[in-house]
């Protein structure tokens, strides 16, 4: 099946926590990486930056100007990306920051995706009832 056939009314919003595509399937991410590598902007929540910033062990300012800039819309902050569209907290050995990771990052691909995000990621699906946390 397409992702347009799966998901007709869009994608979802990397924006709205309270979407969930498939109530009847939760996609298990196995840290392939593949959506840290797809262009566009990942959003930077106000209360996302005080723990991201901890992590790192810098100031919020520093974070905010080293690998912050204004999103596409001019309404937030987004990661600035590297020049070939990977995330800038995309390492060798996977997120720099996933243990404190945007809600955005977190979200994907349960609550937003994008065309052809099948394809890419290893994201391994599960019926909604199966998964224990």
């Amino acid at each position: 099946m397409s992702d347009s056939a799966e998901h007709p009314a869009g994608h979802g919003s990397p924006g709205n926590d309270l979407t969930v595509l498939e109530p009847d399937v939760n996609y298990v991410c196995q840290r392939c990486n593949a959506c840290c590598k797809w262009p566009g902007d990942v959003r930077i929540a106000e209360g996302e930056i005080a723990p991201i910033a901890a992590y790192l062990g810098m100031a919020e300012d520093e974070f905010i100007s080293h690998y912050t800039r204004l999103r596409t819309n001019r309404q937030g902050l987004s990661l600035i990306e590297k020049e070939n569209h990977e995330c800038i907290m995309l390492e060798a050995g996977g997120c720099r920051i996933h243990l404190v990771k945007p809600s955005q990052c977190a979200g994907f691909p349960n609550k937003w995706n994008f065309p052809g995000w099948r394809k890419i990621c290893e994201a391994i699906p599960v019926p909604a009832g199966d998964i224990t946390v």
